[in-house]
């Protein structure tokens, strides 16, 4: 009988810890110091972020998609781009979208996986990474 309360505190807890981390304001970067899930280490002087979208919420809680921010001071479009080259990813286009905006897809084997998106917003970039998980 123990055993098995314990079993439900175990699993209790579970998921208690993992319903937590999908409503805190981080819920969206597994890894804290890593990039894209433990590709490569952060950077210095990024800030981690995640959208405020209910929907991506619920999207990245399901395991339906994975989505990461940063913001860092100035315009640094590329600034992730070594660090993921670095953990394993390939570029495989490089879009200057216009003023403030940059785009570019990566993945391994010449496959795209991960979208990057860089925007400026006043005196910051936002990087965001979104894919699948």
């Amino acid at each position: 009988m123990l055993v098995v309360l314990a079993l439900l505190g175990v699993g209790w807890g579970v998921w208690l810890t993992r319903t937590a981390q999908g409503r805190g304001p981080m819920y969206c970067i597994e890894q804290p110091g890593t990039l894209w899930n433990g590709t490569a280490p952060l950077p210095s002087g990024l800030q981690p972020e995640c959208p405020q979208s209910r929907s991506y919420r619920v999207e990245v809680r399901a395991g339906d998609s994975r989505v990461e921010q940063y913001r860092l001071p100035g315009w640094q479009p590329r600034a992730l781009l070594p660090a993921m080259k670095a953990g394993g990813y390939l570029q495989i286009t490089d879009e200057s979208i216009g003023p403030g905006n940059y785009a570019a897809f990566l993945g391994r084997a010449g496959v795209p996986e991960l979208q990057y998106l860089a925007n400026q917003e006043g005196e910051t970039t936002l990087i965001t990474l979104s894919g699948r998980p």
